[in-house]
């Protein structure tokens, strides 16, 4: 990167860093006056806090006052550990005959794809102890850089340092322009070499890598620097047999070869992702079967990384992986460039303001079907809750071949078609890492629409079956996407479909779907209470 490009980025975050480190003071104090008994009016520092808004910068994403990582007992810090840039917030001293005060509140400031409740449970505290000198939206995204004051509860946390935009963990528009085959050919590693048997035949690594990328939305970027980092297939040569069988170092005799293991990475990524996105996820489980706290104002491609690490190392040596000179974001870097760099670029994914396209349910007006999933995993067993599934009509049982059809959702262009995928771009760019995309699975090869073809709504798509997948009988998995994120089916942009909203269950699979006082519940078994029509 530009020397001038990286002195510059760095004096913008120094003087974001001071602009949030002055405003974080003036309200600390005015806190302390208000506890103290000085004579501040219930409206009077909201107020000061909307004067001195206009005269300082703020930063989007992280609070003022985060704990700092901490090693393990019997670790020393070493330079290995990254630092915080801002101090804990101070601890008040009661006087004699004084009760203890609380910890001033925490200074938060919004990220892209932020609501309230999943905030709510990352900081530990209730919905409505969030406050805020702008309007909180209950349902809806916030607003990027919206300033929050919760309560400061949480007691040691990993560090708040981010490690990785969201933008460079999912499919997004930043990887558009990158070439999986030529940079492996390029780099003239191990990985250049292997030849995979998948189920559409023979691979070869980089197609193995691109297969996973474009099925679970993960950035190819990514998943090279991983398999460089665990295994130096990409520059070298494997230099055990362990590297060998597991180039992604998770030792599982059934995860064996390049493909296997890279499922259960993205996987891993795709849990601490969108587990961050709703709330699910908010401590880390390492190696050693330590736990660790989250800290609260991490962005959800950054709890993607740590989550997966966590699964590969213990405390110590996953702090060395994440935050050392010789860190997997540090390969990172010196592999594809600045990630930050591509994000300002491209990030955030998706405004407050987006809204889903009318859809229609996958099939004809004037047939029913049957609700058989509710929100469960868009790809793999642990993924993004973003899908939903729909069965034809029919006493048959099982995987059969249906001559009834799956029809288009909304208009748009088929970018892909084959083995049992169909996915659809809304905008009509050709790349289903831009703007909206729908995800069709288990489309049968017969009448399956050919890529390339431009679909109009109730187009037919193809029939319903078991291919591509998992599937205990014949249906479609339906899932959608926005600038290459998975949309949760049940989150501040729910999935509506012909004035069908969903409303996710307890479980996987589980749910229910309204339109005014109709109501239909989702049964694998297509039973009678789950029969929906357009």
């Amino acid at each position: 990167m530009d020397r001038s490009l990286r002195h510059g980025t760095r004096a913008r975050r120094r003087t974001k860093s001071t602009a949030r480190f002055i405003e974080s003071l003036l309200i600390i104090l005015i806190i302390l006056g208000a506890i103290f008994g000085c004579a501040w009016t219930v409206t009077g520092p909201l107020n000061l806090i909307e004067r001195i808004k206009p005269l300082l910068t703020p930063a989007v994403g992280g609070g003022d006052q985060p704990v700092s990582y901490v090693p393990a007992a019997g670790q020393t810090e070493t330079a290995e550990v990254a630092q915080p840039t801002r101090q804990p917030a101070p601890t008040l001293t009661p006087t004699p005959g004084q009760t203890n005060t609380p910890e001033p509140p925490i200074l938060y400031y919004t990220q892209a794809g932020d609501t309230l409740n999943a905030l709510a449970k990352r900081f530990g505290v209730e919905p409505g102890e969030i406050t805020s000198p702008d309007p909180i939206p209950t349902e809806s995204l916030f607003n990027p850089g919206q300033l929050l004051l919760i309560p400061h509860r949480l007691g040691e946390t990993t560090s708040s340092e981010q490690v990785m935009p969201d933008s460079e963990v999912v499919f997004s528009p930043s990887a558009l322009d990158f070439d999986i085959a030529s940079f492996v050919r390029e780099a003239g590693g191990y990985l250049a070499t292997v030849q995979e048997w998948h189920s559409d035949g023979w691979n070869d690594g980089a197609r193995a890598v691109n297969s996973v990328a474009e099925n679970n939305s993960i950035n190819p970027r990514l998943l090279l620097a991983l398999i460089e980092y665990e295994s130096h297939w990409i520059y070298g040569q494997p230099a055990s047999l362990a590297e060998t069988d597991w180039p992604v170092g998770f030792q599982d005799y059934t995860k064996k070869g390049l493909y296997l293991q890279l499922s259960w990475a993205v996987q891993q990524l795709n849990i601490g992702y969108y587990g961050w996105r709703d709330g699910r996820v908010t401590e880390l489980t390492f190696r050693d079967q330590t736990t660790m706290r989250l800290a609260p104002d991490l962005n959800a491609g950054s709890v993607a990384l740590l989550y997966l690490m966590a699964q590969l190392y213990d405390r110590p040596n996953w702090a060395a992986a994440m935050y050392g000179p010789n860190s997997l974001p540090a390969l990172y870097e010196k592999m594809f460039g600045s990630q930050w760099e591509r994000a300002l670029e491209v990030e955030p994914l998706f405004p407050a303001t987006l809204t889903q396209p009318p859809l229609e349910l996958p099939f004809r007006q004037g047939k029913f079907w049957s609700f058989t999933g509710g929100p469960h995993s868009a790809w793999g067993p642990d993924g993004a809750r973003a899908a939903l599934d729909f069965a034809p009509g029919t006493t048959e049982t099982g995987c059969y071949n249906s001559d009834d059809w799956v029809s288009a959702m909304a208009s748009g262009l088929v970018v892909r078609s084959g083995n049992g995928v169909v996915v659809v771009d809304l905008d009509g760019d050709g790349h289903e890492q831009t703007g909206w995309a729908i995800l069709y699975l288990h489309i049968a090869t017969k009448d399956r629409i050919p890529v390339g073809t431009w679909v109009n709504l109730d187009d037919n798509i193809g029939h319903p079956s078991c291919e591509g997948g998992q599937a205990t009988g014949t249906h479609v998995h339906i899932a959608r996407k926005y600038n290459g994120e998975w949309i949760l089916a049940d989150g501040p942009l729910p999935f509506v479909l012909s004035g069908w909203r969903l409303h996710a269950g307890e479980l996987n699979y589980q749910g229910t779907m309204t339109r005014g006082d109709e109501l239909v519940t989702s049964s694998i078994y297509g039973d009678f209470k789950s029969r929906i029509s357009r």
